[in-house]
């Protein structure tokens, strides 16, 4: 399965916008077969708000299907599926209210976003519900992935969980390649 970038339709007219976040004939049209079954919405006070990198492990794995409602946030998806020959890469993308792109990622990728604006609100599906036995993740600054947050040499907000988390080469990954490598996402709109 892909990490795969939605842009939803939008329909505009005199007194705004309306917009269907989700609709599963296009979503799987699209490729995203996953039945979710919880949604997730995160307020963040400040630019520069680090949440992640996480996941669950199965049986609890989720896909998530992210979006940011308000402000906006640079999102990433990491590959950690062994034998992956991708495995340790990652895609990233600018989700914001203003540009309503969404990102797909499927189960097996490490999940992360900063928030790049005051005040800003991030809405996700899941695909599996939230199981603090299977919780997991990976150090946000980990010098084998070498992300690059955009900081601005602003020194991030964060858990203490996050803080804490070991690198991704102590990460004992529960996932198995599925055989469709990470691929670069389409330019934003």
């Amino acid at each position: 399965m892909a990490v795969i970038s939605v842009v939803p339709r939008v329909f505009e007219d005199p007194r705004g916008w309306f917009s269907e976040t989700y609709h599963q004939a296009r979503a799987a049209a699209a490729g995203i077969d996953a039945v979710f079954c919880q949604d997730n919405q995160s307020f963040s006070r400040y630019a520069g708000t680090i949440r992640g990198l996480h996941c669950q492990s199965p049986p609890f794995a989720q896909a998530k299907l992210v979006r940011c409602v308000r402000g906006s946030i640079w999102d990433v998806a990491v590959d950690a599926r062994l034998g992956s020959p991708t495995y340790g890469q990652w895609v990233a993308a600018v989700l914001s209210a203003g540009n309503r792109r969404q990102l797909y990622l499927p189960v097996g990728f490490l999940h992360g976003f900063v928030t790049l604006e005051d005040d800003t609100e991030v809405a996700y599906k899941c695909s599996a519900y939230y199981d603090p036995a299977s919780d997991g993740g990976v150090k946000w600054d980990d010098p084998t992935l070498a992300l690059p947050w955009p900081l601005n040499d602003k020194a991030p907000l964060m858990s203490e969980k996050d803080g804490k988390m070991p690198a991704f080469a102590d990460f004992d990954s529960p996932f198995d390649y599925d055989g469709v490598p990470l691929a670069p996402l389409p330019e934003a709109e």
